[in-house]
């Protein structure tokens, strides 16, 4: 991204622990493991795109993960590092892999977010994500509800926000 020095490229093998360090700060209680991580890159480029957000001098500061199949896709994850939260960052991470949902065909794109994260959800809501459903209990061992959220995708048009807000976080 020009402007703000952040560069986003294609998450590999070798970023895994320090996106290991940022997933157990923001998601103690329900962090992925490196197993679960590693299969999720295992299977990129084919269902899965996965990418992190570097700030100047290469420090990892975000990342994000999509599942695509047929012409549906999935966030799977976005996280950014807490002192860059409300900087653009996540909504760069959610352009990026709203550009790919695109790029394979997708014509939706679904989510599942923490029903206490309320910056996360500002932020879909501002891309244009509706509440389609809940999951109660979904996060464990908290038992935070899961709030299901659906954008169709416009296929003539790039991803954009609907508004005007800045905020991010990741669910």
């Amino acid at each position: 991204m020009s402007g703000t020095g952040l560069r986003l490229r294609r998450m590999e093998t070798a970023d895994v622990p320090a996106v290991l360090r940022l997933e157990r700060t923001l998601f103690p209680d329900d962090a992925w493991s490196e197993d679960m991580l590693l299969a999720e890159l295992a299977d990129q480029p084919h269902t899965r795109h996965y990418v992190v957000a570097e700030a100047p001098g290469g420090d990892l500061i975000g990342y994000a993960g999509l599942a695509a199949a047929g012409d549906q896709a999935d966030v799977q994850t976005i996280a950014v590092k807490p002192q860059r939260q409300g900087g653009g960052v996540g909504t760069a991470l959610l352009t990026e892999l709203l550009d790919e949902a695109r790029r394979r065909g997708g014509r939706e794109v679904f989510l599942e977010v923490r029903a206490d994260n309320h910056r996360a959800r500002r932020l879909y809501e501002h891309f244009g994500f509706e509440r389609i459903g809940v999951r109660k209990g979904y996060y464990q061992p908290s038992g935070v509800d899961a709030i299901v959220m659906r954008r169709r995708l416009d296929m003539t048009a790039a991803p954009r926000p609907t508004g005007s807000a800045r905020e991010d976080q990741t669910p």
